[in-house]
C-alpha cells in the first residue's frame, strides 16, 4: 500500500473536483435508494387504499417524489461521470507530466537500466491503470459507507430493530468484502499486470525482429512463446473474472438474506404496533436498493493489486534521484572550446573493469585531434562524459577552465554538437528531422545542408521538405542516416564538435567527401573524432591512440608514422 502513498497525493491537488465527484455520486446512489423506496411504498399503500380511498389517499405527492427522485439520480448520475472523469482526467494528465519530468531527468545511463519497451509500458500502461484508484476503490467505498451511515438513521424512524439488521449487514459486508477479495485476487491481480507488461514487450520485440525471426526460421517459436505469454495472461483474468462472480454471487446471497430477514421482522414488528402494512414495501424496496450501493465494492479491491503492482513499476522511475545536476548559472562565453580532461577514471555499472583508466588529455581551442584504437578501448565514453550522459568517479573534465560540472544544460547542449554511432530517424517529416538542430533554420538552409552532405535525393519528389521518413514513410538506409546525422550537426554548428564514427557505413568516395566537408566547415573550432579507421586522418592535427582506457601514444600523422610504432602498424595492416 505504501507505492500508491504519492499518488495519493498527487490526487489531493485536485480535492474539489474530487470532492465534488463523490458528492454527486453520493446523491445518485441516495436518489435511487429513494425512488425504489418510495415507488414500493407508493404502489403498496395505493393498492391497501384501493378504490374506496381514492379520495382520502393523497396521490399526488408521492408521485412528484418519484419523479423528483428519479430526476435527480439522471441529472447527478451524468454530472458525476463528467466531474469524475474530468478529475481523473487531469490527475492523470498531471501524473504523465510529473513522470516524464522525473524521466527525463534521468541520465543516459540511469535509463540503461531499462529496455524502452519496458520505460513505454510504465509510461502509458501503468500510469493508466492508476485510474482505477479513484474510479474503482475510492469513490464506490466512501460512497457506500456514506449510503449506509444515512440510511440506517433514516430507517430506525421507522423502527430501530430494522434499521439495525439493515445496517449491521450492509456494514459487516463493507469492512469484510474488500480485504477478503483483495487478498484473494492479489495473486491474479499481479500477473495481469506483470503478463500485459511482459506480453507488450515480446510483442514489440517480434514485429521489430519480423525479418531476423524469418530469416533465421525462429519466428515459429517466438511465436509460440508468444501466445503462451498471452494465455498465461488470459487465465489471470479469467481466474480474476471468476472472483468477481463470487463476489457478486455472495453479495445477491447477503442481500437475499437480509431482505427475507427483514420482511419476516418487520410484518411481525410492524403487525404488533399496528402500523401500516404498506411500510413492509418500504422496508424490503430500500433494503434491495441500499444494497446496490454495495454492488461496485464487492469487486473493487480485485483490481487493487494491479494498481499496487503498476504504482510500484511507476515508482521504480520517479522514485530514482537523477545523478547528474545541471547549474542554473550559465556559462556565456563563445567561441572555440578549450578541453582540459585530468586523471579520468570510469567503469560502467555491474562491469568491475575500468573501462578509462588515469585517462589525461588536453585538447587546445581550435585543434583537430583524433581518437584511435580497437573496440572497447574507451573511445566513445570519452565523448559519453563529455556530454555528461554519464559521470566519471574519479577525475576532472573541464571547458575553457570551466569544470564540466558548473556547466547549464542549455548551454552546454547549444556548444557542442555530436554525431553518435546510433543516429535515431523521427517517424516525422524531413524538415522535423532536421529542425530539432536548429529550429529557426530556413528551408532554403535545410536544402543547402542536404546538398552538402550529398541527401538531395531526398528532396527528389513531390513533398520535398514535408516527406515523412521513418514508420510510414521513406526509410533510410545506414549511410544515409549518418549523413542524415551530419547534416544535423551542420545545422547546430557548435564550437565543440563530438564525431563517433562519422563515416561509418559510407562508401570511401562519400567517406572522403564528408571528411574533406568536416575539415571545411570546423575551421576554428574544436573537434573530437572517434574512429577506427584510417581515412582522413592526415588532416587531424593530433592523432591519440587509445589502448585498455590509456593513451599509448599520440602526435601527428607524420609525427606517428615516423615512431613506428602502434599507429604504423596500424597503417601497415590497413595498406595490406
Amino acid at each position: 500500500m505504501s507505492a500508491l502513498h504519492p499518488f495519493l497525493r498527487l490526487w489531493l491537488r485536485h480535492p474539489y473536483r474530487l470532492a465534488l465527484g463523490m458528492a454527486l455520486a453520493m446523491i445518485t446512489l441516495l436518489a435511487s435508494i429513494g425512488l425504489l423506496t418510495l415507488s414500493g411504498w407508493f404502489l403498496a399503500a395505493s393498492s391497501v387504499a384501493g378504490f374506496a380511498g381514492l379520495y382520502s389517499f393523497n396521490y399526488m405527492l408521492p408521485a412528484a417524489g418519484v419523479r423528483g427522485a428519479a430526476i435527480i439520480r439522471t441529472a447527478a448520475r451524468y454530472f458525476e461521470r463528467l466531474v469524475s472523469h474530468d478529475a481523473t482526467f487531469r490527475v492523470l494528465q498531471h501524473l504523465r507530466v510529473f513522470t516524464f519530468s522525473r524521466l527525463i531527468a534521468l541520465s543516459p545511463g540511469q535509463l540503461a537500466d531499462f529496455r524502452q519497451s519496458d520505460l513505454l509500458n510504465r509510461f502509458v500502461g501503468d500510469v493508466d491503470a492508476l485510474d482505477h484508484l479513484y474510479l474503482r476503490v475510492i469513490s464506490p467505498l466512501a460512497g457506500a459507507f456514506v449510503v449506509i451511515m444515512l440510511v440506517t438513521p433514516a430507517l430506525s424512524l421507522i423502527d430501530l430493530q430494522l434499521a439495525l439488521i439493515l445496517g449491521g449487514f450492509m456494514l459487516a459486508t463493507l469492512l469484510l468484502f474488500p480485504p477478503l477479495f483483495y487478498h484473494l485476487g492479489a495473486p491474479a491481480g499481479r500477473a495481469i499486470a506483470q503478463g500485459r507488461v511482459h506480453w507488450r514487450m515480446q510483442f514489440m520485440h517480434w514485429l521489430s525482429g519480423q525479418a531476423e525471426l524469418t530469416l533465421y526460421g525462429a519466428a515459429s517459436s517466438w511465436r509460440k512463446q508468444l501466445n503462451d505469454q498471452e494465455q498465461q495472461w488470459q487465465q489471470a483474468q479469467r481466474q480474476q473474472q471468476r472472483l468477481h462472480a463470487l463476489a457478486q454471487s455472495l453479495l445477491l446471497l447477503i442481500s437475499g438474506f437480509t431482505v427475507t430477514l427483514l420482511l419476516w421482522v418487520s410484518a411481525t414488528t410492524i403487525e404488533a404496533q399496528q402500523l401500516p402494512g404498506s411500510l413492509i414495501a418500504l422496508v424490503v424496496f430500500c433494503a434491495l436498493a441500499a444494497f446496490e450501493a454495495l454492488a461496485p465494492v464487492a469487486g473493487a479491491f480485485l483490481p487493487l493489486s494491479q494498481v499496487i503492482t503498476a504504482a510500484q513499476r511507476v515508482n521504480d522511475i520517479i522514485g530514482r534521484e537523477p545523478t547528474i545536476i545541471f547549474p542554473l548559472v550559465a556559462d556565456v562565453r563563445t567561441g572555440s572550446l578549450e578541453v582540459i580532461i585530468e586523471n579520468l577514471y570510469f567503469s560502467y555499472p555491474d562491469r568491475p573493469d575500468a573501462v578509462l583508466s588515469d585517462f589525461s588529455l588536453n585538447i587546445r581551442a581550435g585543434e583537430h585531434i583524433a581518437l584511435l584504437g580497437p573496440t572497447g578501448c574507451g573511445k566513445s565514453t570519452v565523448l559519453a562524459l563529455l556530454t555528461r550522459a554519464w559521470e566519471s568517479q574519479h577525475g576532472t573534465i573541464a571547458l575553457n577552465d570551466v569544470a564540466l560540472q558548473a556547466w547549464d544544460e542549455a548551454q552546454l547542449r547549444q556548444r557542442i554538437s555530436m554525431v553518435t554511432q546510433r543516429v535515431h530517424l523521427f517517424s516525422q517529416t524531413l524538415r522535423d528531422n532536421l529542425l530539432i538542430a536548429s529550429p529557426t533554420a530556413t528551408d532554403e538552409k535545410l536544402k543547402a545542408v542536404l546538398v552538402q552532405v550529398e541527401l538531395q535525393c531526398l528532396l527528389e519528389n513531390d513533398e520535398g521538405l514535408n516527406a515523412w521518413l521513418g514508420e510510414g514513410g521513406r526509410p533510410l538506409s545506414g549511410g544515409e542516416l549518418r549523413r542524415l546525422a551530419i547534416a544535423r550537426a551542420l545545422l547546430h554548428d557548435g564550437d565543440l564538435w563530438l564525431l563517433d564514427e562519422p563515416t561509418e557505413g559510407l562508401d570511401a568516395s562519400t567517406e572522403q567527401q564528408i571528411l574533406t566537408l568536416l575539415n571545411q566547415v570546423t575551421q576554428g573550432k574544436t573537434v573530437i573524432i572517434v574512429t577506427h579507421r584510417l581515412s582522413g586522418l592526415h588532416l587531424m592535427d593530433r592523432i591519440c591512440v587509445m589502448e585498455n582506457g590509456a593513451i599509448i601514444e599520440q602526435g601527428s600523422h607524420k609525427e606517428l608514422i615516423s615512431k613506428t610504432g602502434r599507429y604504423w602498424r596500424f597503417q601497415q595492416r590497413f595498406a595490406l
